[in-house]
């Protein structure tokens, strides 16, 4: 609920704070006085498009500043929620324009985006007149307003929807899938024989490179491994050696000890010796090179490096590779049982949602069978009841709504072509048609303040007095701002503004004045008379305020 507007420097308003209550709420005054810059403002705020410049001649800036009452569970509350705002029981919005044009917003304190406030806006105002193109008027919006009367939910049928996109979209994918593997099937199967017959292995590029060089390198290193190895033989060192060891072993005996650490060392060295033979014995029989061997290494090594250039990929990646291309070769030899089970789920999914929508289709007719007869008992005390408001509900694209497309049409007399509201109706009528919607549709937007722009223009007397008794019931637990000119629908409000406008140092400016009850007879006694108000205009006045 709005509790309270406060304007600052807006067109030919300097300051103004308004407290607003809930209940009926009204705004009079003479045409020019500055109703329509209160709504002006009230949009600003909210977001909304209007005016491009809304800053009072020789102002630095203008300021509207909006205070909501918001309670738990308040729709509002999501909004800030998703726009990391700490939702509180009083919203305050405010929005600044600057002289130069540019706008600034904030909600809480907290610097928001246009966008954030008519987020907002959606949840907090509805505005209703001539011009509705936001609300009653707009066919677009007609269906969501047929479904909220008829308290529908739509969960069941947008997860139906949902359910049937995935499985058409699953269906769509594998076929595509299997089309493209199919175009390379001859390809696919060469390749795996390929890879299958060669079977390589990871680190074996690597490996076989090592052997490779080391049997390149054998032929070159052979020769001097041999003279080494002739070196350390009998005919080498280890014979030099033994003949020492053989010497000093015979002199030992008379030389009292003195050549034991020789003669150990000696024995320590020929094991050494031994050993090295061993090794080098053996590395010369690795060195022997089969001419053969080589060719089979290099071959298999040069089979793998170009197998892998062939695919772009590294030699040890060729296993993964291999297994990528038989898992698309299975793809194609089930691909067609895989497909047949898709169609059925997408043939199943799509047959749940035509159940669903038909189900919502039935609730949406039935609903506008109840709407139109609560339409019709509206329109007869607002002396309409010759014409005739009718919900078509007609088949429409399908989507996650269902499948209707919903339309308000009228027919204003017996006989007449029915057609939409904003083209058929006049001025009057359109009206108290939307009045008329409103009120059987009042539950469909909880916690919304209601603002009627001069609904009840082009009607008068005791359709005047209909519209008030309208917009009181409506007002009832509710907010309502009506913005009017008859003073039947004024003296129904909870509480009463004059909108005036006056000059003061040369400047045109507009003031709104909460009336007490003397003011208010005196102000609708001038809505009855114009600008003479006679006794015989206050009786009158007097007269409907009590009703």
């Amino acid at each position: 609920m709005l509790r309270s507007l406060d304007i600052r420097d807006v067109l030919i308003i300097d300051r103004l704070s308004l407290d607003i209550g809930p209940g009926l709420n009204v705004l009079t005054g003479e045409t020019g006085a500055g109703k329509s810059i209160l709504l002006d403002a009230l949009g600003f705020v909210l977001g909304w498009r209007g005016r491009a410049e809304l800053v009072r001649q020789g102002a630095a800036q203008g300021e509207v500043t909006a205070v909501f009452d918001l309670p738990a569970g308040h729709a509002a509350r999501t909004v800030l929620q998703e726009a990391g705002i700490a939702a509180e029981d009083e919203l305050i919005l405010r929005r600044v324009n600057a002289a130069d044009g540019r706008k600034t917003a904030f909600v809480n304190d907290r610097r928001v985006s246009g966008e954030v406030l008519r987020d907002l806006s959606d949840s907090l105002v509805e505005l209703h007149g001539q011009h509705d193109d936001r609300g009653l008027l707009n066919p677009r919006g007609h269906r969501a307003l047929l479904d909220a009367f008829a308290g529908l939910d739509l969960s069941a049928l947008r997860a139906a929807w949902a359910a049937q996109r995935e499985a058409r979209a699953a269906q769509a994918e594998a076929e595509g899938a299997l089309a493209r593997a199919a175009a390379e099937e001859e390809f696919l199967r060469h390749a795996v024989a390929e890879l299958d017959k060669l079977n390589p292995e990871p680190g074996e590029d690597a490996s076989l490179d090592a052997r490779r060089r080391l049997m390149q390198g054998a032929g070159r290193i052979r020769d001097d491994v041999a003279k080494a190895l002739q070196a350390l033989s009998e005919e080498g060192a280890e014979g030099r050696m033994r003949d020492a060891l053989r010497w000093l072993d015979g002199a030992a005996g008379k030389a009292e000890g003195r050549l034991d650490g020789a003669l150990d060392a000696l024995n320590r060295a020929l094991i050494e010796l031994g050993e090295a033979q061993g090794g080098v014995e053996r590395a010369l029989e690795a060195l022997d090179v089969d001419p053969a061997e080589l060719e089979r290494v290099e071959e298999r090594l040069f089979a793998i490096r170009a197998l892998a250039r062939k695919h772009g990929v590294l030699a040890d990646d060729l296993g993964d590779f291999a297994r990528g291309l038989r898992a698309r070769l299975a793809a194609i030899d089930g691909g067609a049982a895989g497909i047949a089970r898709l169609r059925q789920a997408a043939v199943a999914a799509e047959a749940a949602y035509g159940a669903e929508a038909a189900r919502v289709t039935l609730a949406r007719r039935q609903a506008a069978g109840r709407l139109d007869a609560a339409m019709a008992a509206e329109l007869a005390p607002l002396k309409m009841e010759r014409a005739v408001f009718a919900t078509e509900v007609k088949g429409g694209e399908p989507g996650p709504e269902g499948m209707d497309a919903v339309t308000f049409t009228v027919a204003t007399n017996p006989g007449a072509p029915a057609g939409p509201l904003n083209r058929i109706a006049s001025g009057g009528e359109l009206s108290r048609f939307l009045l008329a919607l409103k009120v059987c549709l009042t539950g469909d937007s909880p916690g919304l303040t209601l603002i009627f722009d001069e609904i009840d223009r082009g009607v008068g007397g005791a359709t005047a007095d209909a519209v008030g008794r309208r917009l009181k019931a409506l007002a009832t637990g509710a907010q309502v701002l009506v913005v009017t000119h008859s003073p039947q629908v004024a003296a129904f409000g909870a509480r009463h503004w004059r909108v005036e406008k006056r000059v003061a140092a040369g400047q045109t400016l507009s003031t709104v004045t909460g009336l007490d009850p003397a003011d208010r007879v005196e102000e609708i006694a001038r809505m009855l008379a114009g600008d003479t108000v006679t006794e015989a205009a206050r009786a009158a006045a007097r007269a409907l305020l009590q009703g």
